[in-house]
């Protein structure tokens, strides 16, 4: 299915980065087995504020929740989904606002698949979904995500300290935004 010839089945899209024969395309529901099975993977959970052992039915439950107004899309890469990410649209005097996030299956962590991702919905969110902002929250010492980010416009906004317990210890966070210009 990957090589010089490939071409995605209907609905998807080659990435345009990342590993020959990457494609992506709207998150489904059937989609919640592979999701749970990348959330329990130790560095994917390790960006995240999953607990450990997440349900196929939480997972499920989770994205059923998203709104009309919300972009989901997911990585396949030979057969398999290897990221996620979304945009989840604010409402009312932040409807201009959607929060980002992303997560990269441990065995692609670094080939490109998170550029793809990110590419994709910076892309949507500045030519189809008339967003002015994009913001996220990563842990500070993610420098490989907040590169990746610093890549695409997003910048510092602010610290937040011991944000989140981690692995038996509380870590900070940083917040940063996208402005369209």
């Amino acid at each position: 299915m990957t090589g010089a010839g490939f071409t995605p089945p209907p609905g998807g899209t080659v990435a345009g980065f990342g590993p020959p024969g990457l494609w992506l395309r709207a998150r489904r529901l059937d989609d919640a087995d592979a999701m749970a099975a990348m959330a329990s993977l130790p560095k994917f959970r390790y960006g995240t504020l999953r607990p450990p052992f997440p349900g196929v039915e939480g997972t499920r439950a989770w994205m059923e929740k998203g709104g009309p107004d919300d972009l989901h899309i997911v990585a396949i890469l030979d057969d398999r989904l290897v990221g996620a990410a979304s945009l989840v649209r604010q409402g009312g005097r932040r409807r201009h606002v959607a929060d980002f996030a992303i997560g990269v299956h441990d065995d692609v962590q670094g080939a490109g698949v998170g550029k793809a991702l990110t590419h994709a919905l910076v892309d949507a969110a500045d030519r189809w979904l008339d967003l002015h902002r994009v913001e996220l929250t990563v842990f500070a010492d993610n420098a490989g995500a907040i590169s990746l980010y610093r890549r695409f416009g997003f910048v510092e906004e602010g610290r937040l300290r011991d944000y989140a317990f981690r692995d038996g210890r509380y870590v900070d966070a940083l917040c940063m935004g996208r402005i369209r210009s």
